[in-house]
């Protein structure tokens, strides 16, 4: 099976390193990225659409015909917000560019990075885990080829890309060790990239990707 893929949060560290390593498979034909500002990145798989509202994609709907994957990895961090605000940036957004994409691509499957500890019953203390949760439950209801939701805890990030987060720095050097003492929580972005590909390529029996799915996936 080729992936015809589309990425969202490319510039940031996270999408970033998703789409290396689809850049780097040989089964990704095609890799599209929609940004709001330009990555600066080129590759001969790669295509990109500076956008800046992902809630109204009507502007460039018929470039996005004929995908079938997207590995969303946009997100923001909830510090420092209320729930309505966290609410439009995290479900509101994804809802509207998920939707839009499922009515185009019938065939497609949809890979949402979400986050570990978040909550499906929506009812929890967590603000930011609940919105995920909501987020995930509704992503479920569309009528995508298959929806995955991967939950990963800390990422250690692929050397030599250029958005890692700078607070990154301050851990980097814990990964071994929070690699053996943490085994459910730690995964590397590498491993993320290769379990979505090989999810949407080999398929999986749970919708909601833990880390030691993440491993297992990236693995095959």
């Amino acid at each position: 099976m080729k992936l015809r893929v589309i990425i969202t949060g490319a510039t940031g560290m996270v999408g970033e390193g998703v789409l290396h390593e689809c850049l780097l498979h040989p089964q990704v034909d095609e890799v599209l990225i929609i940004n709001r500002r330009p990555s600066g990145m080129t590759h001969p798989k790669l295509k990109e659409i500076v956008h800046k509202n992902f809630t109204d994609l009507s502007p460039i709907k018929d470039r996005l015909r004929d995908f079938n994957a997207c590995f969303f990895c946009l997100g923001v961090s909830s510090i420092g917000m209320k729930e309505p605000q966290y609410f439009e940036l995290t479900h509101t957004l994804t809802m509207e560019f998920a939707k839009t994409l499922a009515a185009l691509n019938p065939e497609m499957q949809f890979c949402y990075v979400s986050g570990s500890g978040t909550d499906s019953t929506e009812k929890g203390k967590r603000m930011w885990a609940r919105v995920k949760g909501k987020t995930e439950n509704d992503l479920m209801k569309l009528p995508f080829k298959k929806v995955y939701l991967f939950r990963p805890g800390y990422l250690h990030p692929t050397p030599g890309l250029k958005n890692v987060n700078k607070w990154y720095f301050l851990f980097t050097w814990l990964y071994p060790v929070w690699r053996a003492l943490f085994p459910k929580f730690v995964s590397t972005l590498r491993d993320l990239g290769l379990a979505m590909i090989n999810a949407v390529t080999k398929g999986y029996e749970k919708n909601i990707i833990e880390v030691t799915d993440i491993k297992e996936l990236a693995n095959e």
